[in-house]
C-alpha cells in the first residue's frame, strides 16, 4: 500500500487517466443530439480530424491536473468563435463529463476533475455571455 491510499489520497492522475476520461468523454459528446452538431461543424467528424483535436484536449488537461505545462493555447478564443454555442450547452457538457469521469476515475480523482471543469465552465460561461459593458455604456 502506498502512503497516498494510507493517508486516503487519490492516487496521482496519469496521462492514461486523462487519455481514458477523454476518449469516453468526446465519444458522448459526439453522440449527443445538442453538443454533436456543434463539434461536428468546429472540429469535423472523421477521426483524422478528431486526432489533432484530442492530443490538444489531452495536452490541456495534462497541463490542468498535472501542471505539466503541455498546453499552449486559448480556449476561450476558440469558444468566442463558435457561433451556435449557447450558455445551457455547458451544464449539458458538464453533466456528460461528470457522466465519464463517474465512468473512469476513482472518487477522489473524479473530485479533482469535475471541480476543475466546472470552474473552467463557469470561467468561459461568464467571459463569453455575461460580460460587463465597458467605460462607454456599450457592451
Amino acid at each position: 500500500m502506498n502512503a497516498a491510499s494510507t493517508w486516503g489520497e487519490p492516487p496521482p492522475i496519469t496521462e492514461e487517466d486523462i487519455e481514458r476520461l477523454l476518449a469516453r468523454f468526446y465519444a458522448r459528446v459526439r453522440g449527443d443530439d445538442v453538443l454533436g452538431p456543434v463539434f461536428a461543424q468546429a472540429v469535423g467528424v472523421s477521426e483524422a480530424e478528431w486526432a489533432p483535436h484530442m492530443r490538444r484536449l489531452e495536452s490541456f488537461w495534462s497541463s490542468v491536473m498535472r501542471g505539466t505545462g503541455r498546453y499552449h493555447g486559448d480556449p476561450f478564443s476558440t469558444h468566442l468563435k463558435l457561433p451556435s454555442i449557447e450558455p445551457a450547452m455547458f451544464d449539458r457538457w458538464l453533466g456528460l463529463f461528470e457522466a465519464a469521469c463517474d465512468e473512469t476515475l476513482q472518487p477522489g480523482q473524479r473530485a479533482a476533475f469535475v471541480e476543475r471543469a466546472h470552474r473552467i465552465a463557469r470561467s468561459l460561461r461568464m467571459g463569453l455571455f455575461e460580460r460587463l459593458p465597458d467605460r462607454n455604456g456599450s457592451s
